[in-house]
């Protein structure tokens, strides 16, 4: 079972991103605030664990009952430029400038994080699994990205966007090494 909070009576903002290993997009982040009493609802957890539909669900819920929240990206451009793992820092500090809400206690799934000036932050690995507001923000970025890559799969699409939504899928860097990359792809990253 997800928990509630990391500290009890504070007001926490759970962060995560989506499309870190893709070798095409933005990658995307969210930060959600969520009530105290939210209501039971049984699809809030790693958004890698729910299909098409529940996702689209939870995130209706997430949106509808969240505190505050914000979905934000940063473009391959970006990616290529500063390094995917300051690139998703970047979208997560994007995505809680956004916020209607001001956090106390920003909670970070993963390991590392670029501090968010005047708000401390505490890592969690795995935290989409442990923490309902970590697990909302998985689905908000989740969702938004792959909604992204749906829009601009039919200009390109030899490239499987639609199935592999960016992701380093054998058909995908087939099509790469086969047409060569678009202006979505990140320069940096290696097909293999």
């Amino acid at each position: 079972m997800l928990q509630s909070y990391f500290h009890p009576n504070t007001i926490e903002a759970g962060c995560d991103e989506a499309g870190r290993g893709c070798l095409a997009g933005p990658v995307y982040a969210a930060a959600v605030i969520l009530p105290d009493k939210l209501p039971k609802f049984d699809l809030i957890r790693d958004s890698k664990q729910l299909s098409l539909d529940q996702r689209q669900q939870a995130r209706a819920f997430i949106q509808t009952h969240a505190l505050a929240w914000a979905v934000a990206s940063c473009s391959p451009e970006e990616i290529d430029e500063i390094n995917i793992l300051n690139a998703s820092f970047l979208a997560m500090h994007r995505a809680i400038d956004q916020l209607a809400v001001r956090p106390e206690l920003l909670l970070i799934d993963g390991n590392r994080f670029t501090p968010y000036l005047g708000i401390t932050h505490q890592c969690i690995v795995k935290g989409d699994s442990k923490y309902l507001s970590i697990a909302a923000a998985s689905i908000l970025a989740k969702t938004y990205r792959d909604e992204y890559m749906l829009s601009i799969e039919p200009e390109y699409p030899d490239y499987g966007w639609k199935t592999n939504k960016g992701y380093p899928t054998v058909e995908h860097r087939n099509a790469v090494r086969r047409l060569g990359a678009t202006p979505h792809h990140r320069k940096t990253f290696k097909i293999k």
